[in-house]
């Protein structure tokens, strides 16, 4: 025996056997608990399975682009443009207003949740770290008169992001009117 070389057993391998153990059972952990949330979670957009896009009511689409003209369309443009670098936040930390259409964020959102941005205000969404700068219109304008503006607004989406909202919105339709 060489008297510079330890010969007693080396402990390194049982440890690596119990950490390569460990980390197997957090794998087949999150195996399961995946497979498990897929069943809960809402099903990825498919095409096929609403071909019939919601029409839209062309009397309801004029008194709405009346309504966004009069009081939308000095942020959000003319024809929903939106503001230059709407990604970008402003010295103040609020964001320049996104447009509405295709190329914006708008249709991503249902029916319940773009009512409740017109009518209370952006910053009634309570996101940490955002400051919108979207005001509330719910003491100017009636629940109908903001219906009428979010269907002028879908008007300006092409026929998929007219679907994928629509979608959306079968989990968040618009509130009840009053």
């Amino acid at each position: 025996m060489r008297p510079d070389v330890d010969h007693r057993r080396n402990e390194r391998p049982a440890t690596g056997r119990v950490f390569a153990g460990l980390a197997l059972a957090l794998v087949a952990f999150l195996l399961v608990a995946c497979q498990n949330t897929q069943a809960t979670q809402s099903p990825p957009f498919d095409p096929a399975a609403s071909d019939a896009l919601p029409t839209l009511d062309a009397e309801m689409i004029g008194l709405g682009e009346r309504i966004y003209q009069e009081n939308c369309a000095a942020c959000h443009g003319q024809r929903g443009e939106g503001q230059p670098n709407w990604k970008v936040a402003n010295p103040d930390g609020t964001y320049p207003a996104p447009p509405h259409t295709a190329e914006g964020h708008t249709w991503h959102h249902g029916d319940g949740l773009l009512f409740q941005i017109v009518k209370e205000g952006g910053d009634s969404l309570n996101i940490p770290n955002f400051k919108s700068g979207m005001p509330a219109f719910g003491d100017k304008l009636t629940d109908a008169e903001i219906i009428a503006v979010l269907s002028y607004l879908k008007s300006l989406w092409p026929e998929e992001q007219r679907r994928i909202q629509a979608q959306a919105s079968e989990q968040d339709p618009f509130p009840t009117l009053r």
